[in-house]
């Protein structure tokens, strides 16, 4: 029996060393994942609800190709944009890093960059994940919106362009697509910019014609010259807004590829294939890999513009013909994939840069998105329809079809996520707020490595999270709140967006407490009386935004007025200033 005894534990011996040896031989998953240096393909709305999309709930809007995704993939549905607007949201997504360690924030009420013209934009010192990539021996390539500058000293020095930005090949729009751009009611600079021209052109010619009679009448000693300027001045007013609406056309609604203009003004209904012919050029030229592709879409933001063979045939308008119109762009961009043989190779990641415009409404008809039962939308910088987006991962054979994860995630995760699977390193000089998503996806962690989550309006912290992980609890405390107009409502009608900052803000004293996990839609504000742990929730959150605060450093603002202003010798411009006309490419094959 003894020697029977010794016989097995000899034969247990040798088969726990035989299975070391064959294990040492098989690389684990997350070795083999991070050698593999996958495709990328990032997928960006603009201005897209998580409310719009049928896997987040909607069932009168047709997204099949966005819900495939997210049925062979992962889908987050507490994912957050680090703010609620293009500019800096988009400088988050790229850098890793809240906006406002960038810069790319303002304090004044400049809430986006407002011209290609101007100098501000993502500084030259901040390092994108492109870059990273790029070095890693990536093709990397944007294709459609940018809105992150373009110069700084010059018409043609591309400080800011996605090519000084780890970019090896941009397509697309250099600034945003807007209302403005075909003249729409709804307009983010054209109306407010006549309105002032008007007026300062009515005060001019009172000056004048007050002159004049004066010095018919002899009433006021004067002599002509003041009457000439004052009279040929209110002329030059008068003509400037009567061209405003078409210098901002010429000077912000324009196509470049790499550092050339190739369209300029935009042609429209050129726009959608052109995108979609890019997109398949790329993918195509690169397919033996590895590549970074960001398809930053012009859709869903105003002035919405649909193909012909969309018009008309959703439930929503013209806003639900333009999300059917981008979901079937996702839909042909799949389907280049499955043609050359990308599908299992490339990761896929979609989103969108913040929540929908509740203030695109014109009478009864409504032009932005749906943040479904979520609190707010596009511009406030805490509510939840304002940061909370889609975002849905999908890599066959990699990651598990149909997962769900509600742990709390950001756009910035992205950053390191894609940056580990190149085989790069973040950068270790700069603080980067996003966290590798990687183990979420996957399963092998349950919880988000992010304990709290800071939400900015411009410059101003608006609001913060806190996931207590051992309670299962996510508390959200609100310190600034915009003042919805008109009272009751649920968004700040009458203008743009709401503000961050001024009277039309209100600053709560306790702050204001909602237990997300229970609350979602931020409905039930907790109090003392109503919450036994109001008190400590209050002081862990504040000390965290403390700590937060104490790891900002000071820079320069990018946003701000200096930055933000229209300088004529910036002007990209494919002809002699100010005859800003081309149109260099054939039409779409």
């Amino acid at each position: 029996m003894l020697h029977l005894h010794h016989s097995c534990l000899c034969f247990r011996s040798w088969l726990a060393a035989m299975l070391a040896v064959l294990l040492s031989l098989v690389p684990s998953a997350s070795s083999d994942i991070s050698a593999s240096q996958p495709n990328i393909l990032l997928l960006m709305a603009d201005d897209l609800g998580i409310g719009d999309i049928g896997c987040y709930g909607n069932n009168t809007m047709r997204t099949p190709n966005i819900d495939r995704l997210a049925e062979d993939g992962v889908k987050l549905t507490q994912h957050i944009s680090a703010a609620s607007l293009c500019t800096p949201s988009r400088a988050a997504f790229l850098t890793g890093r809240y906006p406002v360690r960038s810069g790319m924030v303002s304090s004044i009420g400049y809430r986006v960059l407002q011209w290609t013209g101007a100098s501000g934009g993502l500084p030259t010192n901040e390092t994108t994940f492109a870059k990273i990539l790029k070095e890693k021996g990536y093709a990397t390539g944007l294709i459609g919106k940018w809105h992150l500058g373009l110069n700084c000293e010059s018409a043609s020095d591309h400080c800011h362009h996605p090519l000084h930005h780890g970019f090896d090949h941009f397509y697309g729009m250099p600034f945003s697509l807007m209302g403005d751009c075909a003249r729409w009611e709804l307009s983010e600079k054209r109306v407010n910019l006549e309105q002032k021209l008007n007026f300062l052109f009515q005060v001019l010619a009172l000056v004048a014609l007050t002159l004049v009679a004066g010095k018919l009448t002899h009433l006021i000693p004067v002599s002509w010259k003041p009457v000439i300027w004052s009279a040929l001045s209110a002329i030059l007013l008068l003509t400037s807004s009567y061209f405003v609406g078409a210098l901002i056309v010429h000077a912000d609604c324009f196509l470049m590829r790499n550092h050339t203009i190739t369209e300029q003004p935009m042609c429209f209904q050129r726009t959608t294939p052109l995108i979609l012919q890019e997109v398949a050029s790329f993918l195509k030229r690169n397919k033996h890999g590895p590549f970074l592709l960001f398809v930053s879409f012009l859709h869903v933001h105003i002035p919405l513009i649909t193909m012909e063979n969309f018009l008309g045939k959703s439930l929503h308008g013209l806003y639900g013909d333009n999300v059917e119109e981008m979901d079937w762009m996702v839909g042909q961009i799949l389907d280049t994939l499955d043609m050359e043989g990308l599908t299992n190779s490339t990761l896929i990641y979609f989103t969108s840069d913040h929540g929908g415009s509740l203030e695109n409404q014109l009478g009864n008809t409504q032009y932005g998105g749906w943040n479904g039962i979520y609190k707010g939308g596009k511009g406030m910088g805490g509510w939840e329809g304002g940061i909370r987006v889609p975002g849905i991962f999908r890599w066959p054979g990699v990651l598990p079809a149909g997962r769900v994860i509600g742990e709390p995630t950001s756009l910035m995760d992205v950053y390191p996520t894609v940056v580990q699977l190149a085989g790069g390193e973040v950068p270790q000089d700069r603080v980067i707020d996003g966290q590798d998503l990687l183990p979420l996806l996957l399963g092998t962690a349950q919880h988000s490595d992010h304990e709290f989550l800071m939400h900015y309006c411009e410059r101003f912290l608006h609001a913060a999270r806190w996931h207590q992980r051992d309670r299962g609890t996510m508390w959200k405390v609100h310190f600034v709140t915009p003042v919805f107009q008109p009272e009751g409502a649920g968004a700040c009608y009458g203008r743009k967006v709401c503000p961050c900052f001024g009277e039309k803000v209100i600053h709560h004293d306790p702050p204001l407490l909602f237990d997300l996990s229970r609350d979602p839609s931020e409905t039930h504000i907790l109090t003392p009386a109503s919450e036994p742990v109001f008190y400590q929730v209050m002081e862990r959150v504040q000390q965290a935004v403390r700590e937060h605060q104490q790891t900002l450093s000071p820079v320069p603002l990018q946003l701000d007025r200096l930055g933000n202003i229209w300088r004529p010798w910036l002007q990209p411009c494919c002809g002699p200033f100010p005859l800003c006309w081309c149109l260099r490419e054939d039409d779409p094959q």
